[in-house]
């Protein structure tokens, strides 16, 4: 077998899509439509370097992932944050996006499920931000690492009719697969922008080490009971989550998914960083401002299930002194 290491070996890319509850099988063609990628951030950067120079714009969500205004820094365009409000569902307003200069954005960031609030996407909104690519001819940026944490129903923007015209998707195994620090990711996308991301990507690395590619393979092997198993901890820790955050009289919307929980601060606190000074100076907890996502999130707080439930019982219980 002959094996492009450099793009994919076909048994990775094969169970990648099985892997992936045959979300987006029907539509990527085997060793052509999927790159992977040394951890799904290093995708973020390959794009961002491919596709934009100094004059351009790029949308990015805030409050969102900070690494997208990084990225964007880096290949010398410049980030445009567009505001998202737990009113709309902490969805873009594209109408009001329509009533901007649109004419120097090249690439719109989405992320859902969304990293730091826990809000899903709707099949109707995916349909819509496709229109609005076409219409404006702005390539769609999806990150969709946390798809399969707490999530009952997984979706991706490639589902979408039409999408491949204007999107790209990133996931990883690092969240699903308990494989952080492995660094494996991937981008998925119609053939003709692998290979444009690839001729960045090919001056920056050789391409994933194959052991792992293998390691990923027999991750995605994995039946379901591994997704149920991997998110009975999770929920777990999202119980004493919010045991902590009912603690603090924070409000939180229940139907949150992905690896994060975003809770509103009570009014007696100025921001989330008023809230997250106290409980680090009095109990020794550091909880994560939200301000740091963007000042759309300066009146909240964001706690991650990284931590274990012996974790999170410590932390209770030097809040409640």
């Amino acid at each position: 077998m002959v094996i492009k290491i450099i793009k994919v070996a076909p048994y990775y890319a094969k169970l990648l899509l099985t892997g992936m509850n045959d979300i987006i099988a029907y539509l990527l063609i085997l060793k052509k439509e999927i790159l992977p990628l040394i951890g799904s951030k290093e995708g973020i950067v390959h794009i961002c370097m491919t596709y934009l120079q100094e004059g351009d714009e790029v949308l990015i969500p805030n409050p969102g992932y900070p690494a997208y205004a990084a990225a964007v820094r880096l290949s010398g365009a410049t980030a445009v944050p567009y505001t998202m409000t737990e009113e709309n569902d902490w969805l873009p307003n594209l109408n009001e996006l329509e009533q901007t200069d649109l004419s120097k954005v090249k690439i719109m960031w989405i992320n859902y499920p969304h990293m730091p609030t826990g809000s899903k996407a709707t099949t109707s909104f995916f349909e819509a931000v496709i229109a609005f690519g076409k219409k404006y001819n702005i390539l769609i940026c999806h990150d969709n690492p946390y798809s399969f944490i707490l999530n009952d129903h997984p979706q991706s923007i490639l589902e979408t009719e039409g999408a491949k015209d204007v999107a790209i998707e990133l996931n990883s195994l690092s969240k699903s697969s308990n494989m952080a620090g492995w660094r494996i990711g991937m981008l998925c996308a119609a053939e003709e922008r692998i290979n444009e991301i690839l001729r960045f990507k090919s001056n920056m690395d050789s391409g994933m080490f194959l052991p792992l590619q293998l390691a990923a393979a027999k991750a995605l092997s994995l039946d379901s009971a591994w997704y149920t198993e991997l998110n009975a901890a999770y929920q777990k820790r999202k119980d004493k989550a919010l045991e902590l955050l009912d603690l603090l009289s924070c409000s939180y919307r229940e139907d949150q998914v992905g690896l994060f929980i975003w809770a509103k601060v009570p009014e007696k606190y100025t921001n989330g960083y008023q809230l997250s000074d106290e409980v680090l100076n009095k109990a020794r907890v550091f909880i994560t401002p939200g301000g740091i996502f963007g000042d759309a999130g300066n009146g909240y707080i964001r706690v991650s299930l990284c931590a274990t439930e012996a974790v999170f019982e410590e932390a209770i219980a030097r809040i409640r002194g």
